[in-house]
């Protein structure tokens, strides 16, 4: 296991002052220290200004709770800027501390903190809980039964078997639409969930839409424009935010300006893909898929059409009357990407400037299906749908043992045997050089419509554990709809189920814990935004503590049974269980915990109480452990 009391830090509140400053800005940062870990005869706050070293002198303000908080002022001189901290003992050593943990040598600058001086995400990013709706499968209004299939469609009744294999799998056709899914948002107000991510619904020749023929209007099958503006308005009514699904690595095959430059060189929009030959007959597709033509970003006329500016397609679906409230980017890893062309800091720029511009309270998300670090730094998304740093270790701690399982596309053949600390050490390596404030906005998914269902491969009793922690560590938790019904999926077109609304009574229960986690997510302060600390880390479990001034949140995952204490001063104050079913007890030199397994488990604890920002180090006394 980890050892629970070390030296902390992280972008929090408790240890940032503004996580939204302004170029030029002074920022106070502090570093904690446990007296178990001995006392530091200065700590120095290393910054890299242009890249070039600099050492800051921190004061230590405050003894609290067996820990002392040392503070120190930075300028903000670049839009991301990085630090880290060196303690300096009497006894000769020197430690590092930095995202991925305490070194004992020196660190590289790609694991340092970073404040961010770009513009800031919505406020209301880092405290939703997503539900993720794969229009298609969700629902079917009785306005639907009027509309006839598409000559591309395989018509299926809602009760029928997906098809996941073979050329049938994008042709199966059920119907659902943008009003189905607002006769059911009662559904998603009951769960408690704040924010609807829909799929794309632009026309297309395919269930998944995402090989768009246009961007300029809402698939007449889904209900066309005034579906979507309707949906909308009903959801904000309710306080849920929605966001929209673009492609901007690619469109269909038969998109209107792939049609119009297929075989014409001498078209506009010929430069808004890459041709293998001079006819243009040849192209590069996304994988080779031949119905997905890839866009080339080299092209000032797409961006000018898609991305940039109030007449973009960005922009279009967020203004009025549409009033989407942010984007999810698909196969954003890509986009931009082909050869010797890297524009993806380009194209996520100025989707992010278009959107600030429009309308700045929304939020943009990307696909990036691996390690997310280079690409989301703060320039441009707010956040990664990404499988690296939560879904695929959570899996391998969880699932069954060698059950077979495409593990989104790992080349496995089994879902890899794992134990907490290779989950721990997986999570704190794909997020150690992520910035704190984008952290909170990657998604915390346990499945979505690219994958098997989580509950398909899990062990026995796995639900809530996983469940729980998507809704406890840093992000932004997800539901794919029907993993509340109890729904399984062997692949990702498996996973896409038509919604059993017949069978709300039966998953009564599994709907009320969802509902149940997402209430613990939505009602604590310390989850929405507050710093995280791990406090224990072993092979069956897992602690850690969500920290803030109004509160403290513990929380205990297990995939067995455990007895364990943790040491006087990894958490502080009378614990009050407000989840689950785990025992706390305070022992002699600490707290046991005790508890079955699987199971989850969350603790209310009192918040952490410090002096204001810019104390001019001045030590305030207050008991120890």
């Amino acid at each position: 296991m980890i050892e629970a009391l070390l030296p902390h830090h992280d972008g929090s509140p408790l240890h940032v002052s503004n996580d939204a400053p302004g170029l030029g800005e002074a920022v106070a940062v502090r570093v904690r220290v446990p007296h178990a870990h001995g006392s530091p005869t200065s700590v120095l706050v290393r910054s890299n200004p242009d890249a070039e070293p600099r050492f800051t002198a921190a004061a230590m303000i405050t003894t609290a709770g067996g820990w002392d908080w040392w503070e120190a002022v930075v300028e903000v001189e670049n839009l991301e800027y990085r630090y880290r901290f060196l303690l300096v003992f009497d006894d000769g050593r020197r430690e590092w501390l930095n995202a991925g943990g305490l070194h004992v040598i020196e660190t590289r600058d790609s694991e340092d903190f970073v404040l961010l001086a770009h513009p800031a995400p919505p406020k209301w990013g880092r405290s939703s809980v997503m539900y993720q709706v794969f229009p298609d499968r969700f629902a079917r209004s009785a306005l639907a039964e009027n509309r006839e299939p598409p000559e591309w469609a395989e018509p299926a009744q809602w009760g029928d078997d997906v098809v996941h294999v073979g050329p049938s799998t994008p042709l199966q056709y059920f119907g659902g639409d943008l009003r189905g899914v607002e006769e059911r948002l009662d559904h998603l107000a009951r769960l408690g969930v704040t924010m609807l991510y829909l799929t794309p619904v632009f026309p297309a020749r395919s269930n998944h839409r995402y090989d768009a023929l246009s961007f300029d209007a809402v698939d007449p099958l889904l209900g066309g424009d005034e579906a979507l503006i309707s949906l909308v308005d009903a959801a904000h009514a309710r306080g849920l935010t929605v966001i929209g699904d673009l492609t901007a690595n690619h469109s269909g095959d038969a998109h209107e300006w792939f049609r119009a430059s297929h075989l014409t060189p001498s078209a506009p929009e010929s430069e808004f893909y890459y041709w293998l030959d001079d006819e243009q007959r040849s192209y590069v597709s996304w994988l080779g898929v031949a119905s997905l033509p890839k866009f080339n970003w080299n092209s000032r006329e797409l961006r000018t059409r898609f991305i940039e500016g109030e007449g973009s397609v960005v922009a279009k679906w967020l203004a009025p009357p549409y009033n989407l409230d942010g984007w999810r980017i698909d196969v954003a890893n890509m986009t931009g990407r082909h050869r010797s062309d890297d524009l993806n800091e380009v194209v996520r720029r100025i989707i992010r400037q278009t959107m600030i511009e429009v309308n700045p309270d929304t939020l943009l998300i990307a696909e990036s299906t691996n390690d997310a670090t280079a690409d989301f730094q703060g320039d441009g998304w707010h956040g990664a749908m990404t499988y690296a740093n939560f879904t695929r270790p959570v899996w391998a701690w969880l699932s069954e043992p060698g059950r077979p399982s495409s593990y989104f596309g790992l080349p496995f053949g089994t879902i890899p045997a794992s134990s907490g600390k290779l989950l721990h050490d997986a999570h704190v390596r794909f997020t150690s050089g992520i910035p704190w404030r984008v952290r909170l906005h990657n998604m915390n998914a346990l499945d979505t419509h690219d994958t098997p269902r989580f509950r398909t491969h899990a062990i026995e009793g796995a639900v809530p554990v996983a469940f729980g922690l998507s809704v406890t560590l840093p992000g932004i938790p997800v539901v794919f709809a029907g993993a509340e019904f109890g729904l399984g999926g062997d692949d990702g077109e498996h996973s896409r189920t038509p919604m059993p609304w017949d069978g709300l009574e039966e998953a009564k229960d599994s709907i009320d814990l969802y509902a149940a986690l997402i209430r613990l997510r939505t009602a604590h302060p310390a989850l929405n935004g507050g710093g995280m600390r791990w406090v224990h880390v072993g092979d069956d479990v897992l602690a850690f503590v969500r920290e803030a001034a109004e509160e403290s949140i513990l929380v205990v995952a297990a995939r067995d049974g455990y007895d364990l204490v943790l040491p006087a001063c990894a958490v502080a104050g009378a614990p009050e269980r407000i989840f689950g079913s785990a025992a706390a007890l305070a022992v002699h030199g600490g707290l046991r915990l005790t508890g079955a397994g699987p199971s989850f488990t969350a603790f209310a604890l009192p918040g952490v109480v410090l002096p204001a920002f810019g104390g001019n180090g001045i030590k305030h006394a207050s008991p120890g452990c």
